[in-house]
């Protein structure tokens, strides 16, 4: 049939009439209505336009101009009514590889998107390569409640969005910078608004209390500075926010604790300052507290207590306060929590002892290092199955280590720099489960180094370092199979490396390895660049131990080595250029030995190399051309080398 010329694209019908024979031998006429929009399509194909597809299901390669948007176009919702398209997902896959490419796009966001007047969600989440501005023209999509544009490469300097029906904002994982513009308090509909691992600078909307249907802000990793606003306490029905990793500054505003709704409270890594509000307890749903790496002060409220309701479901499971200046004693009211999981607190100014109460706790992460606490340990802790813990640092003055330690079931158990003495202790290797870290550095143990230890099957990590143990290596270090950090630097231990290096491979090998301050002799084994066992390590500290011979040529043969420190280990001969080939070091330390003739080139211009130092040898020729910024000490007490940064050579 004729279509009148008033009619409009967005009213095109095209009337198609079948005959239908009833049981009553009635006819009835059945319409059939094209199902595909005209606008909708030409604005879908433009948008086609833009993108380009890699995805091994050709989503956008289904989109066929002589088909129907709503009947084939992957990727698309049309409203069965209207026929009108009210939804383009054209989500990818995010992991933590990046994106997978089976489901990414390139590309760029038409303005003809503006065009889909019914949209109502728009995703293209996790393509990560979609680029450019988010089209202004999206503001006339007064349908939309949901845009999630995550994990892309979108760099809009500013961002306009005047759509009041919108709920869900997600643009997390962009290139987004500037401010957060007050604009978005017009969002009166919305509900979570995602903007994290952006640019954004500036401050907070002084007035986001007004979008009374928050429930989740997510601002982490930017650069937002300025305080939080105390509107935020207006958010009736705020489950959760998010604002780490941030420059924010002034202290807690007292209205979040009128949150009654919160959960989750990620203030952390910010530059925020005074205490931790007294009212803390009103937030009786909150889950996770996180307020670690920032400046606060003053004492933990004991009103904290109060953040647990036996009769609900939801307990307070993490308290994070590390890395921050804050007094007074540990309030015993923390052991009323009776869901607690997790305590980090190091790093504050904490005084007076462990309370008792902490051991009815059910903890499997108990962390106070680097504080003022005393000892005695509370006995009751015995009961907190706590899985790691870490007291170090703290002047406890144990002497001992407390036998009921070892009935915990400790995974990791660091408690260096606490006053243990003696020998020790064998109740180590037969706790009920296996260590996979043990730090005891820095205390005053003495004695044999234990054969035992190998018995610790699980042990991942070692550190007994700066403590006074001075017999050779137990030959059946060499039966670990888990060991990957092994450092035992600072000791009197002597004898040759043999059982550390002679390990077989079994479950993992050596990633770092430290037994510098020692008095270990060698010469060092021509092969042990060649090793299995070493073949992954990235840290290899050497220094101060009489191995005398020279610096093994295989060295270069480990491609995954960063950091190099051989000084003062009597080393003679020449520095082997074979080292260059070890392309990922980034600190090579070999000065105060006896190496002789040139630096080679290679060496000394290793594309990652930072820092180099061979001063105190017998080096000698012109110091080779390097990019390096490297100090003239570096090279200094070498009678025979000149050259920049040293003085420059005198050709005869």
């Amino acid at each position: 049939m004729k279509t009148s010329k008033k009619n409009s694209p967005t009213n095109t019908i095209i009337f198609i009439f079948f005959v239908v024979l009833t049981s009553n031998n009635v006819f009835i006429p059945l319409l059939l209505v094209e199902s595909c929009d005209p606008i909708d399509k030409e604005a879908l194909l433009e948008f086609k336009r833009g993108i380009q597809d890699y995805s091994g299901f050709q989503r956008v390669g289904t989109w066929d101009p002589e088909t129907d948007c709503c009947a084939t176009w992957v990727g698309l919702t049309c409203d069965p009514t209207t026929r009108r398209v009210i939804e383009i997902n054209l989500v990818g896959f995010w992991d933590e590889f990046g994106v997978d490419a089976t489901y990414g796009m390139t590309g760029t966001i038409s303005p003809f998107v503006g065009n889909l007047t019914h949209l109502q969600i728009f995703n293209l989440g996790a393509l990560a390569g979609i680029t450019g501005p988010i089209p202004s023209e999206l503001g006339k999509l007064s349908h939309l409640t949901t845009l999630i544009l995550t994990e892309n490469q979108l760099n809009l300097k500013h961002l306009y969005l005047v759509i009041e029906v919108i709920e869900m904002l997600e643009l997390e994982g962009n290139q987004f910078s500037g401010s957060i513009p007050s604009s978005i308090t017009n969002l009166i509909s919305l509900s979570k608004l995602h903007a994290s691992r952006n640019s954004f600078f500036g401050e907070i909307p002084l007035d986001i209390g007004k979008l009374k249907h928050l429930t989740r802000i997510d601002l982490s990793y930017n650069h937002i500075s300025g305080s939080i606003p105390t509107s935020i306490g207006k958010l009736s029905q705020l489950q959760a926010l998010l604002l780490p990793y941030n420059n924010l500054s002034g202290s807690i505003p007292t209205s979040i604790t009128q949150l009654s709704q919160l959960q989750d409270l990620h203030l952390d890594h910010n530059q925020l300052t005074g205490v931790i509000p007294t009212s803390v307890g009103k937030l009786s749903l909150l889950q996770n507290l996180f307020l670690d790496h920032n400046k606060l002060n003053g004492p933990i409220p004991s009103s904290i207590g109060r953040l647990t309701y036996l009769q609900k479901l939801t307990q307070i499971q993490s308290i994070v306060l590390e890395n921050n200046m804050i007094t007074g004693k540990l309030p015993p009211t923390i052991g009323y929590l009776s869901a607690l999981d997790e305590i980090l607190f190091s790093n504050n100014l904490f005084v007076g002892q462990i309370p008792q109460s902490f051991g009815k706790l059910k903890l499997n992460i108990l962390q106070l290092a680097n504080n003022q606490l005393i000892g005695p340990l509370p006995r009751q802790l015995a009961n907190a199955s706590i899985y790691n813990l870490d007291l170090s640092y703290n002047p406890l003055k144990l002497n001992n280590i407390p036998e009921w330690i070892f009935k915990l079931g400790i995974n990791n158990l660091t408690i260096a720099g606490a006053g243990i003495k003696g020998k020790l202790p064998e109740s180590i290797s037969i706790t009920p489960h296996i260590h996979s870290h043990l730090d005891l550095s820095n205390n005053q143990l003495t004695g044999k180094l234990p054969s035992w230890i190998a018995e610790i099957i699980n042990l991942s990590s070692l550190n007994l370092s700066n403590n006074q143990f001075y017999s050779t290596i137990p030959v059946n270090f060499k039966n670990f199979d888990y060991l990957s950090v092994l450092d035992l630097h600072s000791n009197k231990l002597s004898g040759s490396l043999e059982a550390i290096f002679s390990r077989e491979v079994y479950a993992s090998i050596y990633m770092y390895i430290d037994v510098s301050n020692n008095k270990f002799k060698g010469p060092l084994d021509e092969n042990l660049g060649n090793k299995e066992i070493i073949s992954y390590i990235n840290t290899m500290i050497l220094s101060n131990n009489p191995f005398g011979g020279i610096i093994p040529k295989s060295l270069g043969n480990l491609k995954h080595l960063q950091v190099l420190e051989m000084v003062s280990n009597r080393l003679s001969g020449r520095i082997p250029q074979q080292l260059g080939n070890a392309k990922e070091l980034k600190r090579v330390l070999l000065s105060r030995n006896r190496l002789n003739g040139s630096i080679p080139s290679n060496v000394l211009n290793l594309e990652k190399l930072q820092v180099f130092d061979v001063s105190r040898n017998q080096l000698s020729g012109e110091i080779p051309a390097h990019n390096l910024s490297i100090p003239a000490s570096a090279f200094s007490r070498n009678l025979g080398l000149c050259g920049a940064p040293l003085p420059p050579c005198k050709h005869l």
